[in-house]
């Protein structure tokens, strides 16, 4: 009954093992192992403490089995090392499992030097001992000391190689990393996969997939890996194509993981008709939404411009957290619907759940964005007053520009002067442009002589970003520069831009 408890009701341990003493049925050194495991997964301390005591009472010091859980709950659940290093000094006995607990904690907490010289005093190691040296050694970074210890080992398994492998991929060297991978005596889908993972850190998708093409077994984490290496470096296009050979193929189902890399990829080509795809395959095959499938559902929809998918999923999510709703607030504010963004936070806050400062960005965009001066600003205040959340230059940067877009051009002057942070380039530059398009060149000329204006223009640069997007027609994404010359088609293209500019000319004429 102690051992179902385990990892589900830290209150139900507790209950049958005071049943059990209460029947004066005596514990014996498996039911102490199960509920110091039961203690261990609510880290409660105080309740682990009370069955040490017990421990003691009825003659179980020299058990070394126990004695061994009781080591490992203090490493895990002391919040430092002092009760653990009591019990193993303490042991009247001590085995390998004892030595490798201990030097698993010293690991665990940083302690490398103390770990090694544990280590180096054991009466005997076995190859866990061994691993649990180099692990946390590679885990530290050392990769000498790792190497060192590697080479001293007399036997290595499967462990070994991965963990200095890992920790070469870590550390950024991935040709020392390659030189581990081509020696190893045998490969598993764990070395294929870190390897891979490795490349896609450091940018080299081209490594990446020849490592991919070449594994002779796959599964889902190595499919996900190499979606992952596209998106994370920008090559959405690519990640959707190896979704799609990932379906053909049918050797492994796409995961939540999986899903949520391809929303990502659909969210940056504006792909809605992939992105609905997925939306069937997660109802069609009656995944769970999860809060991080469903954040990225909701990204998606808002990004391509459909809110009211968006929304359905959001109302559909049993749990939320703050992304969520900083997702699906940024989602409406972006697509024009700024008055639904910010009632939906006033929503939020009714609930009972806290902002933090990315969610105050977004609905202080979105007050700019509609020229909600007096909602703007109460939010601001809101932030500042009630939540204690000091102001970033991004929410100085949206009450600027929500002051300059409604005119109130000296109002915003003078907030800059009161901020508690220097003006960065971006904030000048809203500043300006409120001031050209409004025609106050004596202001203009007046801050841009100013030399807080300069030194941050100085500091910051003050480069135009060109302009990009992207539209999928068919199986092909179509992506655009401003002013681009590159594309296939550009003729075509500029004479339709000509004809509709002579159609916005012609209609502004009319006005």
């Amino acid at each position: 009954m102690i051992r179902c408890f385990i990892g589900k009701s830290h209150g139900g341990t507790l209950s049958v093992y005071n049943q059990m003493k209460a029947l004066m049925t005596w514990p014996n050194s498996y039911t102490f192992g199960f509920l110091l495991r039961g203690f261990e997964s609510f880290e409660a301390l105080k309740d682990g403490m009370g069955v040490h005591g017990d421990i003691m009472k009825l003659g179980f010091c020299s058990n070394v089995f126990v004695q061994n859980t009781l080591l490992d709950f203090y490493a895990k659940c002391g919040g430092n090392l002092g009760y653990a290093c009591r019990v193993f000094e303490e042991m009247p006995e001590r085995d390998v499992v004892s030595w490798n607990s201990m030097i698993g904690a010293y690991m665990t907490y940083g302690e490398i030097l103390s770990a090694i010289r544990l280590f180096e005093s054991m009466p005997e190691k076995n190859i866990i001992s061994w691993n649990s040296v180099l692990s946390g050694v590679c885990k530290a970074g050392n990769m000498d000391l790792a190497r060192s210890v590697f080479e001293r080992m007399p036997e290595r398994n499967e462990v070994s190689w991965n963990s200095i492998l890992s920790g070469y991929i870590s550390v950024g060297v991935l040709e020392d990393a390659r030189l581990i991978f081509d020696q190893m005596p045998e490969k598993t889908v764990v070395s294929w996969t870190a390897l891979l993972s490795g490349y896609t850190t450091v940018g080299d998708t081209e490594s990446a997939r020849n490592m991919f093409d070449q594994m002779p077994v796959k599964n889902v984490v190595s499919w996900n890996a190499m979606i992952a290496c596209y998106v994370h470096n920008h090559k959405f296009d690519e990640a959707l194509s190896l979704f799609h050979g990932m379906l053909i193929d049918g050797k492994c189902k796409p995961d939540q993981t999986t899903l949520i890399s391809v929303l990502s990829a659909c969210s940056h080509l504006g792909s809605l008709e992939h992105g609905k795809w997925i939306d069937s395959y997660v109802n069609k095959n009656k995944l769970d939404l999860s809060i991080p499938l469903g954040n990225a559902l909701i990204d998606m929809y808002a990004k391509c411009g459909d809110v009211k998918n968006a929304y359905a999923v959001f109302s559909k999510m049993a749990t939320k957290c703050i992304i969520t709703w900083t997702a699906m607030v940024s989602g409406l504010a972006v697509n024009g619907q700024c008055k639904e963004a910010l009632d939906l936070f006033d929503k939020m806050c009714l609930e009972g759940i806290k902002p933090d400062y990315v969610i105050f960005v977004a609905v202080l965009t979105a007050c700019s964005h509609a020229g909600l001066v007096e909602e703007g600003k109460r939010v601001f205040n809101l932030m500042v007053g009630k939540f204690d959340i000091e102001p970033r230059i991004e929410h100085y940067g949206c009450i600027v520009d929500l002051l300059g877009r409604a005119g109130r051009l000296e109002e915003a002057i003078s907030f800059i002067e009161n901020m508690h942070l220097k003006p960065n380039a971006v904030i000048w530059a809203s500043l300006l442009s409120s001031c050209r398009i409004r025609g106050e060149k004596d202001l203009l000329e007046f801050r841009e002589n100013s030399s807080s204006f300069c030194v941050a223009m100085r500091q910051h640069g003050l480069e135009k970003v060109p302009g990009c997007s992207s539209i999928q027609l068919g199986n092909t994404v179509h992506e655009f520069l401003a002013k681009d010359t590159r594309h296939g088609q550009r003729k075509e293209i500029y004479s339709i831009l000509y004809s509709l500019n002579g159609h916005l000319k012609a209609a502004a004429d009319v006005m």
